[in-house]
């Protein structure tokens, strides 16, 4: 599975961005889906996760509140909605597929996107 991460870009802190994950070459609803984010310096960290039908999601605790996950299957996109976004949330910004569970271990994804810089501003 081929993922393709777009949408990241430079923000004032309070602003907004949406993320989106497109797969390429194959449909992507057998597939959970994650976002994670790598801060510099930082290690990766998880950030939100969707199951395959998009009926459960799952969050950090950092997003919760401020950003949403959701799928689109017909259209094999994850999407990443993010609001609020304060300077700490500046990072690389990964989506990734898992073939197993709904899970924030970086581990269980076997396939990740390039990812999408978001960098947000004081």
């Amino acid at each position: 599975v081929q993922l393709q991460a777009s949408g990241g870009g430079l923000v004032q802190a309070g602003g907004s961005l949406r993320l989106s994950c497109a797969t390429l070459g194959r449909t992507f609803s057998p597939y959970v889906m994650g976002w994670f984010r790598q801060a510099p310096g930082k290690e990766r960290e998880f950030v939100a996760a969707i199951s395959r039908s998009g009926g459960r999601k799952y969050y950090a605790d950092s997003a919760k509140g401020r950003f949403t996950i959701s799928r689109d299957n017909a259209k094999d996109t994850v999407y990443l909605q993010m609001n609020s976004l304060e300077p700490e949330d500046t990072a690389i910004y990964y989506c990734a597929a898992t073939a197993l569970f709904l899970s924030s271990t970086a581990d269980q994804y076997e396939y990740w996107g390039q990812g999408t810089l978001v960098t947000v501003s004081s």
